[in-house]
């Protein structure tokens, strides 16, 4: 199986540009034509689907997402607004957190809802640990994986530490009993970044639009161009593997095997 992770697509309408500058609306286009080419069975789309959007907004999202030959799967995040998510997707809980369980796949997809409406930071609360908790308990065999906006890690860039996970440790607690959780995975941080965490590896996926730029330590939060990407996870017998793909054309190619030649050659 392939899970393909989309994160923080940040969209906005076409003829509007993030920052003054960003079209994120055309890489979100892009973001589904590269997943497209690389046909998984399902793709999460791990919150801040849009740019503090309203319904003309996600409805916009939607046709472009709707595109994707895959079955594909949204969580909130703190740019998001719970409702209108709730009320476009009708496969998501029709009251409390957007927290869900797809069991359809080899491997059981876990949907959790960290947004705390006006905050950047995140928080899950003790009725959705207990709810995450018992849907473990269901299926201590079988491979899953746990979604969720913000990372409960620490990443060493000061401005995003400020607006992570505030109930890590519960979550961190509710995990370390399940062995079967092959990844927690999250968003948020615009960044590939992977931690052990509780027993496992939880791993933040890059934008499919712009990048947090990589500077530790207490610094202005700061936006970079860095390739867009996506993260592939593939499930085989022995657990799951992850990679970044990149978004973009990078050729030409070549093979390893091809002969050296002289400069001027």
């Amino acid at each position: 199986m392939l899970i393909a992770q989309l994160s923080d697509p940040h969209f906005a309408l076409p003829d509007m540009r993030l920052f003054g500058r960003l079209d994120t609306a055309a890489c979100l286009q892009r973001a589904i034509t590269h997943l497209n080419t690389l046909d998984p069975d399902a793709v999460l789309i791990t919150g801040d689907l849009t740019h503090d959007g309203d319904e003309e907004v996600y409805a916009a999202f939607a046709e472009i997402v709707g595109r994707l030959r895959a079955p594909w799967f949204v969580l909130s995040g703190n740019h998001d607004d719970r409702e209108l998510i709730r009320a476009r997707w009708g496969y998501l809980p029709q009251r409390g957190p957007l927290a869900y369980a797809i069991e359809r796949f080899a491997v059981r997809l876990i949907a959790l809802d960290t947004l705390v409406e006006g905050e950047p930071w995140g928080r899950l609360g003790p009725e959705q640990l207990a709810w995450l908790d018992a849907r473990l308990a269901e299926m201590p065999d079988r491979p899953t994986v746990v979604a969720l906006h913000h990372p409960p890690f620490r990443t060493g860039i000061g401005h995003l530490d400020g607006s992570m996970l505030r109930d890590a440790d519960g979550l961190a607690a509710v995990i370390a009993k399940h062995g079967q959780v092959e990844r927690v995975v999250c968003g948020h941080v615009h960044r590939a970044i992977q931690r052990r965490f509780a027993g496992t590896l939880a791993q933040a996926a890059p934008s499919c639009a712009h990048q947090t730029e990589l500077v530790f330590g207490d610094a202005p939060a700061t936006w970079i161009c860095e390739p867009p990407a996506v993260l592939l996870h593939r499930c085989d017998p022995a657990g799951l593997v992850s990679h970044v793909s990149m978004i973009g054309d990078y050729r030409p190619t070549g093979h390893f095997a091809d002969p050296h030649t002289k400069e001027g050659a």
